[in-house]
């Protein structure tokens, strides 16, 4: 027994793999709170520039689309090369072209250093390493893990205060370099002491490893249902299943298309309906906090199942967009109070869901792919959301056709959801 709990990573009640998780949500924090500061540098570039709202709004449809190429990159290099070797090279990417949007002054400079290569410093050092990792260190408990895992992404938004602050401080240029300082020597030390991308790395075993085992050996349905087994896909077998295309596009609707359009311009809607910066933000933050909430009740898609939970996302998703389709004027605020509490639980709960739900599928050798795959799946949505968004408001002077294309989204995205059906995953056998 004492060899076993070795091998698991356990000394008195211990798992290695929790190491791995709490040091992805620190990294998720500081990886992508920079791109999240985008909505916070929006109005100061804005009133530098004068640019108009559509072509500021490029930078992050540009940032996330690269970033849904990358994605499967990263995933891929990390099955076949060290992952160790790969964030840190992606944290000193992120670190230089942040601090080189400090001494930009064209439009270009920014599509470049915003729109290009910090995504690629995302990629390498983030979620698209960061997720199958998780799922390499537990095999039970994937749902709870996927969420807590994601609550790095959600406290980012939170980050934003910071960011904020410091732009009223010492500017916006200066704010970059203090941003691009904190990152790299916080994660530099924090990756290469502490993350290790499969358990065997450390000569251990995933949490859960032994019921799966036993599962195998005893072969029941019920066993096998409480304990999912890796399906021996090939990578081309992935490619040509229809789930996963089903799953991409639902994620790109949900997230590339309908959230990531509004999170790009809600700062400077609250500004435009009389609200103040600081206020503005404060909500911006909320909704990130909100979206770490939503994000660690992953489990419930453990238990309702994928499909509902993903539906009860989606639902608490258009409460909030209705809710902000009613803000008119700053008379009354508590409608910015629930559309940031219902848009981050929302969103916060539909990330781990269907990661999770790509798990129960695609679970196995190639899931960095799958992983990746569903990022380049937000990265085309996010093509057309941001700018979308921008370019709306450039020609009818509001916000409101934009809003109810999102709301059209993510009903789109969970009908979609439904029809990949996660639940189907853990029975399903690869096509031959």
């Amino acid at each position: 027994m004492g060899s076993e709990n070795h091998r698991e990573g356990r000394q008195p009640g211990v798992f290695y793999g929790w190491k791995i998780v709490w040091t992805g949500i620190l990294g998720m924090i500081l990886v992508y709170g920079i791109r999240h500061s985008f909505a916070v540098f929006f109005t100061p570039i804005l009133e530098e520039f004068h640019w108009s709202r559509g072509n500021i709004s490029i930078m992050m449809s540009l940032n996330i689309f690269a970033y849904g190429l990358m994605a499967p990159v990263a995933g891929i290099l990390a099955d076949r090369w060290k992952a160790r070797v790969l964030m840190p090279l992606g944290i000193a990417i992120l670190g230089a072209a942040t601090a080189g949007c400090a001494w930009a002054g064209e439009l270009w400079h920014f599509y470049l250093l915003f729109g290009i290569l910090i995504p690629i410093g995302n990629a390498l050092a983030g979620w698209p390493i960061i997720a199958p990792a998780l799922m390499n260190w537990f095999v039970k408990k994937r749902g709870l893990v996927m969420g807590i895992g994601q609550m790095g992404g959600g406290l980012s938004f939170a980050y934003t205060i910071f960011v904020n602050y410091s732009i009223l401080h010492v500017g916006w240029r200066l704010t970059f370099l203090i941003l691009a300082g904190i990152l790299v020597s916080v994660l530099f030390p924090l990756y290469l002491l502490f993350f290790y991308y499969r358990p065997r790395d450390k000569g251990l075993k995933a949490y859960g490893s032994a019921e799966m085992a036993l599962a195998s050996e005893k072969e029941t349905e019920r066993t096998v249902q409480k304990v999912p087994t890796a399906r021996d896909w090939t990578l081309s077998q992935i490619l040509r299943s229809s789930q996963l295309w089903l799953l991409v596009l639902s994620y790109a609707l949900y997230w590339g298309l309908g959230n990531y359009l509004v999170l790009s311009h809600q700062v400077r809607f609250a500004e435009d309906a009389g609200y103040s910066s600081m206020f503005s933000v404060s909500i911006f933050a909320l909704f990130g906090v909100t979206l770490f909430l939503g994000q660690s009740c992953g489990f419930l898609s453990d238990r309702m199942g994928r499909e509902r939970t993903g539906t009860l996302a989606a639902f608490l998703s258009i409460m909030a967009l209705v809710a902000l389709i009613s803000v008119r004027d700053d008379s009354r605020p508590w409608l910015l109070y629930v559309y940031s509490l219902c848009f981050g639980l929302g969103g916060g709960l539909f990330t781990p869901t269907i990661f999770a739900g790509a798990a129960d599928i695609f679970a196995g050798r190639y899931f960095g792919a799958v992983s990746g795959l569903l990022l380049t799946g937000m990265g085309v949505g996010a093509v057309f959301g941001p700018w979308l968004g921008g370019y709306i408001y450039d020609v009818a002077g509001t916000y409101l056709p934009a809003f109810v294309l999102c709301i059209i989204c993510i009903v789109l995205s969970c009908l979609t959801f439904w029809i990949a059906a996660p639940r189907k995953g853990i029975t399903l056998k690869p096509s031959q």
